[in-house]
């Protein structure tokens, strides 16, 4: 936040409040073009939630491509959760989003004795995402996707059965609209099937996600808020993730996250923290020029 403080004071530095508010009107109209040019197919800019993110962007074009690392802690009762995560998103035609992701856990015990998992290489996790429909006009987008992840067991008991210790499959809708140039809402919901390779039948977990985020005037930040709700075992769980997202360079940007749990039996607060590169993004410079 000290960061986007200081850099609103460089800009409005020596101008008046109204012609501040031009140039922001007009930086903002720049970077909503550099989204929403005029090649085809058409594309929305949506604001992307940093937590559980998307696959690609919604309506993404070919070629598309992003890295994304994270960094989170959970504050659990009885241990710690430091998670880490590696994932490549691409679209190798237009709309369609592909995505390979390697999440890591490693935990520290809040008890002298007390027993923690073991550290471990989670999962496999692949998806896909398709923007059906896709309106510049109404600047909506929706879309369908489906997450596989492949659960693997810990660190050094690979010996003690299967590599693989279970499945999640995840299907999911996403509705998205941006309503003007900064205020920009997105729904994510879908059912979590669960079975490990003990198990004969499916658990089902219901997810839903719902996503409020204003971009600040003149910038690719934004401040906005996170829901992420699931109903499972008649219990239904809600997390709110307060965030925002800084560009630090034309192709590097920074998401951090806060977890507040509404119900607190299992966890407390969490931080999470996302670098997003972006190869392929094109500079406002190079719209200007």
């Amino acid at each position: 936040m000290l960061f986007f403080f200081c850099s609103a004071l460089l800009r409005c530095y020596g101008q008046s409040p109204d012609s501040t508010q031009l140039v922001n009107r007009q930086l903002d109209s720049l970077y909503i073009h550099e989204v929403e040019d005029q090649r085809t197919p058409d594309k929305v800019l949506h604001a992307e939630p940093l937590f559980i993110d998307l696959i690609r962007d919604l309506g993404a074009r070919k070629g598309e491509r992003e890295w994304n690392v994270g960094l989170g802690l959970t504050d659990n009762f009885r241990y710690d959760t430091y998670t880490a995560l590696v994932e490549y998103e691409w679209a190798p035609i237009n709309r369609l989003g592909l995505e390979v992701e390697l999440p890591f856990s490693f935990y520290t015990c809040n008890e002298p004795n007390g027993e923690k998992p073991a550290n471990q290489l989670e999962s496999l996790k692949t998806a896909v995402q398709w923007s059906f429909y896709v309106s510049e006009r109404l600047q909506t987008t929706l879309a369908v996707g489906y997450i596989n992840e492949l659960h693997l067991r810990a660190f050094g008991r690979a010996n003690r059965g299967p590599a693989v210790r279970g499945n999640t499959s995840n299907p999911f809708f996403i509705a998205a609209k941006r309503w003007g140039n900064r205020f920009h809402t997105l729904v994510y919901a879908g059912p979590l099937l669960e079975r490990s390779v003990e198990q004969s039948k499916w658990e089902t977990h219901w997810q839903i996600n719902t996503n409020l985020h204003y971009m600040i005037p003149g910038s690719r930040n934004f401040i906005g808020v996170e829901l992420n709700k699931e109903l499972a075992h008649h219990r239904f769980q809600l997390v709110a993730r307060p965030q925002l997202r800084v560009s630090v360079t034309d192709k590097l940007l920074v998401g951090i996250v806060t977890g507040i749990p509404i119900d607190k039996q299992s966890q407390r607060l969490s931080t999470f923290m996302r670098l997003i590169y972006e190869p392929g993004h094109r500079s406002q410079a190079a719209i200007k020029g």
